[in-house]
């Protein structure tokens, strides 16, 4: 164990991303590694509570939505049997749930237009079945569609899930010009009938009303759109749904959606937008709407796939700044070691300060899933690394905690009052070397089990621990130290911490 000693402060680059990821992190702020160094948490700088960690159920729940172990793994903390092995259940705590733009249904002749490039497993069953009623009781719902994906819905729910996200990839098809749910034929043209902006808020707000008198929970927040400012949801390219909207067509969808939802009763359910694809996209399209669509927007959800570039802290002010709650609504790449999602993660904590964070696809192909999977084929394969790297995350900064200043920007602390708890998530890039804690800040640190143990966790993003736990970490005094190899993500629980 080496000896303690002061040393000055310095950043890490999170290199393994992309080299535009790199640039970023100069635009930021963050230099290049250095051997050893010293990082103080600081209780006095809180970014607010946080609300939970999450998946997007479509498509994987259409495949595997009848599934109980798969939703042990992903909605539980416990230890969850899988292929023969144990894994640390993520415990996630929200579902985004995706209202279906398809039918195969006809309406006097006309049906819908499939896209040449759609997958069937990302076509998802939509409720409304044509335009000739707007009662839930009439013929033109059925509510037994999309049923894999409603269950996974239901078992999240039973297994604790508390925040229930609505969103739509596109209206039905048939409120589509051409009646394609993949998109218009260039891909910037606006692909929703002006005659039904109403109805798509109609749609996800009758949604919203039967799973509040029908299902058991309430949908804490609804969202009309999907990257809808992006340009390649085209008809004949697209691989799934989706849909362009124009910044205005969004402002007169949102108003009608606040409207339709009051209507029914709904008025706690908070209004998200836009989940853009991008941080810079999602600040410009929220500055874009009027004072009014400003004022019925709730939450700015925005998506991470700006990775390493974009500007987080001028989004976070923004929100900040009209007052609405921020979410990372989905994030996803395809690195399975999951360095890449552990430096995009402190990335977001350090610039964005969500209150909540949300993957994507947590069951997926090649190196994009946490447990890779085959969709069409209904099987599911090995885990990623990237599984045990998020563990290190969802599993210790739980909801309810107070997000705190860690004093570096690869890292990431949370405080839990009630429990006098303190968690730390670390994450090394490149050279191995100790890094030092101080908890001088806090009135009072005792550690654990009476001699002041740290309990510790590792992941090693290059193959060897596995979300490992070890106790084989103590304070001296307010202070300890940890040996991080390289690539890796280690997780801290520091307990008897009083302010």
């Amino acid at each position: 164990m080496a000896d303690y000693r002061m040393r000055r402060r310095a950043f890490l680059a999170a290199s393994a991303t992309t080299a535009a990821s790199a640039a970023a992190f100069s635009t930021l702020g963050v230099s290049a590694a250095n051997a050893d160094y010293t990082t103080t948490v600081d209780p006095g700088t809180s970014w607010g509570t946080w609300e939970g960690w999450g998946t997007s159920l479509a498509w994987w729940a259409k495949a595997f939505g009848n599934r109980d172990d798969i939703a042990d793994i992903f909605f539980t903390l416990n230890s969850a049997p899988y292929n023969g092995s144990t894994l640390p259940g993520l415990g996630l705590n929200i579902v985004r749930y995706n209202a279906g733009a398809c039918s195969g249904n006809s309406i006097g002749g006309t049906t819908m237009v499939k896209g040449a490039a759609v997958l069937p497993t990302r076509q998802m069953e939509g409720y409304w079945l044509d335009w000739y009623s707007a009662d839930p009781a009439s013929a033109s719902w059925n509510w037994y569609v999309d049923a894999p994906q409603r269950n996974m819905l239901w078992k999240a729910r039973d297994r604790g899930v508390n925040h229930f996200e609505l969103f739509s990839n596109s209206p039905m098809w048939w409120m589509c010009y051409n009646h394609n749910p993949s998109g218009s034929a260039d891909g910037t043209s606006d692909n929703l009938q002006s005659w039904n902006y109403q109805q798509h808020a109609v749609y996800l707000a009758t949604i919203a009303k039967y799973a509040h008198d029908n299902w058991g929970f309430q949908f804490t927040s609804v969202e009309a759109f999907n990257e809808p400012i992006s340009g390649w949801w085209k008809a004949d390219t697209s691989s799934q749904e989706g849909c362009h909207f124009d910044v205005s067509t969004q402002q007169t969808v949102i108003n009608y959606l606040r409207a339709e939802l009051n209507s029914r009763g709904l008025g706690g359910a908070l209004l998200a937008a836009s989940d853009e694809n991008t941080y810079d996209q999602a600040r410009a399209t929220f500055l874009g709407l009027d004072g009014t669509a400003q004022g019925n927007v709730g939450k700015i959800n925005t998506h991470g796939y700006q990775y390493g570039g974009g500007r987080r802290d001028l989004l976070y002010a923004t929100a900040k700044s009209a007052g609405k709650v921020l979410w990372n609504s989905e994030y996803g790449e395809g690195d399975a070691t999951g360095l890449s999602l552990a430096s995009n993660l402190n990335l977001d904590l350090t610039w964005l300060h969500p209150t909540a964070w949300v993957y994507w696809q947590v069951l997926d192909g090649g190196g994009w899933g946490a447990i890779q999977c085959d969709e069409a084929a209904g099987t599911i394969g090995a885990v990623n690394t990237k599984y045990y790297v998020l563990a290190q995350f969802t599993r210790h900064i739980r909801p309810g905690m107070q997000l705190i200043d860690s004093g570096d920007h690869n890292s990431v602390a949370a405080y839990d009052a009630a429990n006098h708890k303190l968690v730390i998530v670390s994450t090394n890039y490149g050279t191995g070397q100790y890094i030092d804690f101080d908890l001088s800040k806090f009135g009072t640190v005792t550690g654990s089990g009476g001699n002041g143990l740290v309990s510790r966790w590792a992941t090693q993003t290059g193959g060897g621990d596995a979300y490992t736990y070890h106790a084989d970490t103590f304070l001296h005094g307010k202070v300890f130290w940890s040996y991080f190899s390289p690539n890796t993500v280690q997780s801290f629980e520091i307990d008897g911490v009083y302010l």
